[in-house]
Parts: structure tokens; sequence; C-alpha cells
């Protein structure tokens, strides 16, 4: 700024008041922007609470209805749905299954809140006993093998009744693979949210123990991104539009703002950020301490991934502030 300019120029006038400071602010957020993360447990057990997630629990499709409810009724407007099956085993057959979780789970949603957006998390970490999102050849993933798997599962969640599905494994190819199957099913107006820059980061941790999704050996930095690259994303990210995705992710969302700012400066398409369990329970961990208001944490987070250029944002702690932006 020009020193010569002051006292002409003040910024601090339109910062005076909380009417002015809203009349002026240049990011605003909706409830309707926020989707809620969802654990569906394929169990008779209500709820299991997730230690290393407060606040947020495994439910039964039963349960999992009930809080869809309960989160529509406060505005939010989308729900992402995991599953977690009764029994895993090496090929994730029930990630496919007609009479899965997710199956029964997005059928109930829909014929009861048929406004509700429900994406579905296509993936087979949830769903394999080594925990690792494909098909195994030996200690490896076999790429093109585990395409197949990922189509099945999800023209079986667009048969449910998904409205988006959401493939999360950063397989190769697996945009195009699933857009062809749905087309050759009659599913073309099912969009796919493509979790296209999804970094190898230790923020899953929590997300992992909701899950059981722990790898049994190795990690997955064979396929997911490296948090040093930022260049590779924009590749990720133009491959999988070219492939038919209709909504991109960038994954983890407050260590990636850089990530999330250039795809959505560079390609200009509906931009999701997902802020992660790690990401959710630092600020929840740190508000049961003492240490800093939870409420305003989340808050203030969610408005950086949104200034950051995110159109969607998925946080747990949507309904907290679905209440709280509702009482602004």
């Amino acid at each position: 700024m020009n020193h010569a300019s002051f006292p002409v120029t003040r910024l601090r006038r339109l910062r005076h008041t909380a009417t002015l400071r809203e009349l002026t602010r240049e990011t605003r957020l909706e409830i309707s922007d926020l989707v809620y993360p969802m654990f569906v447990d394929d169990c008779e057990t209500l709820r299991q609470p997730i230690e290393s997630m407060p606040g947020i629990d495994r439910m039964s499709v039963q349960e999992a209805l009930v809080e869809a409810k309960l989160a529509w009724a406060e505005g939010i407007r989308a729900v992402l749905l995991f599953g977690i099956p009764r029994s895993k085993d090496a090929n994730g057959s029930q990630a496919d299954h007609p009479d899965g979780v997710i199956q029964r789970i997005t059928a109930e949603i829909k014929s009861v809140l048929p406004d509700l957006a429900v994406i579905t998390d296509v993936c087979l970490c949830e769903y394999t006993d080594h925990g690792h999102c494909g098909i195994l050849d030996g200690n490896d993933v076999a790429n093109d093998t585990t395409l197949e798997r990922l189509a099945k599962q999800a023209v079986s969640h667009a048969e449910a009744g998904a409205d988006i599905v959401a493939p999360s494994d950063m397989m190769d190819g697996r945009v195009g693979a699933i857009r062809t199957a749905l087309d050759d099913f009659g599913f073309q107006k099912t969009a796919i949210l493509s979790y296209a820059a999804k970094y190898a980061s230790t923020f899953y941790g929590p997300f992992r123990d909701a899950a059981d999704s722990t790898p049994a050996f190795g990690d997955r930095r064979s396929y997911q991104m490296d948090p040093r690259n930022s260049d590779e994303a924009l590749r990720e990210v133009a491959l999988d539009l070219e492939e038919g995705a209709d909504i991109v992710m960038v994954k983890p969302a407050l260590p990636s703002l850089d990530v999330v700012k250039r795809v959505k400066d560079c390609f200009g398409v509906p931009t999701a950020a997902y802020q992660v369990s790690g990401e959710y329970t630092m600020i929840e961990a740190a508000g049961a301490n003492g240490w800093l208001d939870a409420e305003a944490a989340h808050l203030e987070a969610v408005y950086a991934i949104r200034r950051a250029g995110a159109d969607i944002i998925v946080t747990y702690a949507a309904r907290k502030l679905a209440r709280a932006l509702a009482d602004r």
C-alpha cells in the first residue's frame, strides 16, 4: 500500500461492525455446499461410536436412514456413503452384491428422501480382507483387473438409485471404465465425482479405523499421489475429465489448498474438496481439550477451502456446520 494514501484509505472502515463485515465479505458458504459422509455398517447394532472420530458413528442401515433424515432437515442436500460389509474377502465380493449394505441404504434413502443427492464411494478397500483398493496380483494391486470390479460396483450403486458414484481408488482409467459401464446399462444420467487428486496422506488414519480398511501389508503410495506433487494433480484431473468425470475432487483439503485453487483456475469445472477424517479429528480433539473453539475452527477451515475455489466441500462436520450457519 502507498502510505501517502493514509488516512484517506482506511481498510478498517468496513470491518467496524458485523453488518459491514457481512456486507463486504468475499467468500460465501451455504449449507447446500456441504456433503455429509456417513459410515453404514451391515450389522444389527444401531450405532457404534468411532473412537478416533469424536461424534461420528458407524450406523446400521436403519439408523443411517434416520441420520439422513436429520441431515436433510438441517438443510444438507447430499450425503456420501461408505459401506462396511459383514464379511470381507480378497476380491471384495460384497462391493457389488445387489443386497449389499450400500445398495440397501441407497434404495432406502431414495425411497424416503428422493431429493437428497446420494453419492456412493466406489472402491474396494472397505470390502477386501487385505485392505487395499483393488484386486491383488501377488503384493501389487492389479490395475486393469480392478477396473472390472469397480465398474460392476458402480453399476450396482446406480441400480440402487445412486445419483453420483465417486471412485476413490486412484486406478488409472477407472473413470472411463465406469462411464462406459454406466452408459451400457442405461445409466447415462448417473454422474461421476472422481477423486481425481487423492494424495497418500497420513490424515486418513481415523477413516481407516472407521472402515476397518488399514492395509494388511505395505501402503497405498503406489496408486495414491505423492503429497509433494501438484503438477501431477493437474494431469490426473485432465485425464479424468477426458474420461467423463462430471465433478473432480482434491483430497485431503487443507494440506492441498494450493491444488484446489490450481484445479479450479485451470479447468473451471465443478470442484470438490474433502476435509478428511484426520482434519476433522484434530479440530474435535483440540476443542475437547479446551485448546480452541471447535465450531469456530471448523467454520474457519471450511471457509478456507471454499476460498481456495472448492464448490463442494465434503466434511464430517457438515451437520455441525449446518446448525452453525443456520444460526448466523
